[in-house]
């Protein structure tokens, strides 16, 4: 009776030590197998460059990309935030800034990018 509850055969002794269960559960050892992930977008050679982003519910911005990390969370400086109201298109300063990756739907260089016309709007005759 002082054995008990301490190590030896009892119950669940067999599913200590990191190996995997008879119940489906994984090792805590990396796989070697399984190839590294790639990042869908390479924000790095974007880097030191002007770039433009635009966010749920229609904010748009555009600054200098300082940093970002692998959820897409951006640092800008010198940043300038395009407001669009009835008394017509204004900017606003910003400076540095963090956007968070989750609330971005459009990333773009603002070098080379220009407006294009809708090809999709119905044509007037």
């Amino acid at each position: 009776m002082a054995d008990r509850g301490r190590g030896g055969a009892g119950r669940g002794a067999g599913l200590r030590g990191g190996a995997p269960s008879a119940r489906g559960g994984k090792s805590s050892a990396p796989s070697m197998d399984k190839p590294k992930r790639e990042a869908i977008l390479d924000l790095a050679k974007y880097q030191n460059e002007r770039i433009r982003v635009k966010f749920t519910g229609g904010r748009e911005v555009t600054g200098v990309l300082k940093g970002f990390d692998q959820l897409l969370n951006l640092v800008l400086d010198d940043v300038e935030e395009q407001l669009h109201s009835e008394s017509g298109p204004s900017t606003r300063q910003l400076g540095l800034v963090v956007l968070r990756g989750p609330t971005i739907t459009l990333l773009s260089p603002v070098d080379g990018f220009e407006e294009i016309a809708n090809p999709f709007l119905a044509q007037e005759a």
